[in-house]
């Protein structure tokens, strides 16, 4: 039995969305990839409407059992900040209105469950993404290879997913150091 995750990016001019199925060996299949694009010149209401159509278009054709959003962090950029927190409000709508389970996932966390480290670079993510998921290249832009590395993270956390004995693998370990520090 599998896990189907959906990982969305958020962001207001490219939201990353993945969804993935991990079995409770930790092995996991790409399901869908994409990203929602909005123009810049488009008033915000709309760009927010279609994130929110592309939102439920995977929700209705992939199903998924449980949705990983990328938490919001720190920037210098108040503009970007807005975006990707109004972009982020609409995941979580969609997500709650349909009872789904909802884990937010730090980019440090994110990092760490994919590549064991927490300040990986995005090509290590996207390398890391493409490996995990048996693909011949890094899915393409970035934030569709973070939706992946977000999904892979939520359903990585979860005790549900574990190695043979119950120990933790290194990312898994890494990933649980970098949840604790973010956490102090």
């Amino acid at each position: 039995m599998s896990l189907r995750v959906l990982g969305i990016d958020p962001g207001l001019t490219r939201c990353g969305i993945g969804v993935v199925d991990v079995s409770a060996t930790r092995t996991a299949t790409l399901v869908h990839v994409g990203v929602i694009v909005t123009p810049p010149d488009l008033p915000l209401e709309q760009r927010l409407l279609a994130i929110a159509r592309g939102i439920e278009d995977v929700l209705d054709s992939f199903s998924p059992a449980a949705v990983g959003i990328e938490r919001m962090f720190a920037q210098h950029n108040l503009r970007t900040v807005m975006g990707t927190a109004q972009a982020s409000g609409v995941a979580l709508h969609l997500a709650a209105s349909r009872g789904l389970t909802v884990g937010l996932h730090t980019p440090s966390e994110v990092k760490a469950a994919i590549t064991g480290y927490g300040s990986a670079d995005k090509k290590q993510v996207g390398t890391m993404v493409a490996k995990v998921l048996g693909l011949s290249e890094m899915p393409r832009p970035a934030d569709a290879a973070d939706a992946l590395a977000i999904a892979l993270c939520h359903a990585w956390k979860g005790p549900a997913v574990v190695v043979r004995g119950g120990a933790l693998t290194p990312a898994q370990r890494a990933w649980r150091a970098a949840e604790r520090a973010a956490h102090v």
